[in-house]
């Protein structure tokens, strides 16, 4: 028994380190001065629906996509289309988070300091992921999880990032049995370099981690320390269940039970008063 509870909390050790990435990222985002960026495209409140739809209609279509390419074995435009993806994302984050720290650290051109490192940070990442077969490159899918998720919780207000959680947890548990998430797992996430992590036995897909992030990201910017402390330990309560249930089903998925048990801790420490 102690032996499966020492495998179940090393399997947790990625995951705890891409939310502690995100968390940091979260700080940076809240101790620096740069602008609020716009990622939902309806206003808050009676668009916050229409958010998390927006959200989900988002992760549909593109895991139907690459699951389609999967099929027609065209593994060269389902590179293409993943590294573009990642290679924006990972550039963009690194002028978000390099703005950050410059904004409260002074240096001399600035500007000129985080377009170059940007471009060296994004080059070095795309090495990594589609040329290397090294533990690297889960470390830079961490970070990237981590950081993205950070983002997604600074920029999306807290009623449309509860329901986008909360309609994308309800997704997943569909698509992973009778969705594009499922077949895509099942004809083997590995072929999806950049999109996935493994870890011992298990294998998990960057969109959970990100996920993860912008939960306890968002708690920590919008209600304070406790309430994401309460969070990050319910999000790893949540995918050690999840882990268990692997075990026993072979597949299963990965948002819901984290991200009940992120919010739901989360939010109660806040109405605590904490």
């Amino acid at each position: 028994m102690s032996g499966k509870i020492y495998l179940g909390l090393i399997r947790l050790a990625p995951i705890l380190a891409s939310l502690l990435f995100g968390v940091f990222c979260a700080f940076l985002i809240s101790a620096s001065s740069i602008e609020t960026y716009a990622v939902t495209p309806f206003p808050e409140g009676v668009g916050s629906v229409g958010n998390a739809l927006y959200f989900v209609i988002l992760v549909g279509l593109g895991a139907s996509i690459l699951y389609l390419l999967l099929r027609k074995k065209n593994h060269r435009l389902i590179n293409l289309i993943i590294g573009f993806a990642l290679t924006t994302a990972v550039f963009l984050l690194s002028i978000i988070y390099l703005s950050a720290i410059l904004s409260i650290f002074w240096f001399p051109y600035a500007e000129a300091l985080i377009l170059t490192l940007s471009i060296l940070i994004t080059a070095t990442a795309d090495l990594i992921i589609f040329r290397t077969n090294s533990k690297f490159c889960n470390i830079v899918i961490l970070c990237l999880g981590g950081g993205l998720g950070a983002f997604l919780g600074f920029t999306i207000p807290t009623l449309s990032a509860l329901l986008i959680l909360i309609f994308l947890a309800v997704y997943d548990a569909v698509a992973v049995y009778h969705g594009p998430v499922g077949k895509i797992a099942h004809d083997g996430l590995e072929k999806l370099r950049g999109l996935s992590f493994s870890f011992k036995d298990i294998q998990m897909g960057l969109g959970d981690l990100t996920f993860y992030s912008m939960l306890s990201g968002h708690i920590l910017l919008y209600f304070g320390v406790f309430p994401c402390l309460a969070s990050l330990i319910g999000i790893l309560a949540g995918c050690l269940l999840a882990f268990k249930m692997l075990e026993k089903r072979g597949m299963f998925p990965g948002l819901p039970f984290p991200i009940f048990f992120g919010l739901t801790a989360g939010f109660l420490v806040s109405l605590l008063g904490f």
